[in-house]
């Protein structure tokens, strides 16, 4: 049986540390699908297609990948997908404590539904998104927080 994980998130834009992220849940999975989700009540810094690219950038020659969008609730994603586990990295504990509630929530609605947290790797915990949003706004050199070869 073919071992498959969701790994959900905005990745506005995706950086190194979800890249970190993606390669040591491929290490545990035959197969990771990372999901950007759209939320309908924010607006995202770059469109659904252009971080959709991004993603593809990132992952380029990366076996077990496969990219999707979706604007529902995460378990309702891994069940039209038949996917029992979600990877959710963390660089801190504000972090843990975020996503481990999220996690309570997500298997009191889907008991069958299993999150996975993974800590970031030390040299990636102090790169964000919004950090990455925040250095591309004011025309900073980002290319240390994100993939190589990837361009914003």
């Amino acid at each position: 049986m073919k071992r498959i994980a969701l790994f959900p998130g905005s990745f506005d834009p995706f950086t190194a540390g979800h890249l970190n992220i993606l390669k040591r849940a491929l290490s545990m999975f035959d197969e990771v699908v990372v999901a950007a989700g759209i939320n309908q009540d924010k607006r995202g810094f770059f469109p659904t297609e252009k971080r959709l690219a991004i993603i593809r950038q990132a992952t380029a020659g990366l076996a077990g990948v496969r990219i999707i969008q979706y604007d529902n609730l995460t378990i309702d994603t891994c069940r039209e997908l038949g996917i029992h586990h979600i990877v959710r990295g963390v660089r801190n504990m504000i972090d843990f404590e975020t996503e481990r509630s999220i996690a309570d929530a997500n298997r009191r609605l889907a008991p069958d539904i299993e999150t996975i947290i993974i800590p970031t790797a030390q040299e990636f915990a102090h790169i964000s998104s919004s950090a990455v949003r925040d250095i591309l706004k004011h025309g900073g050199d980002y290319s240390a927080f994100i993939p190589e070869g990837v361009i914003l």
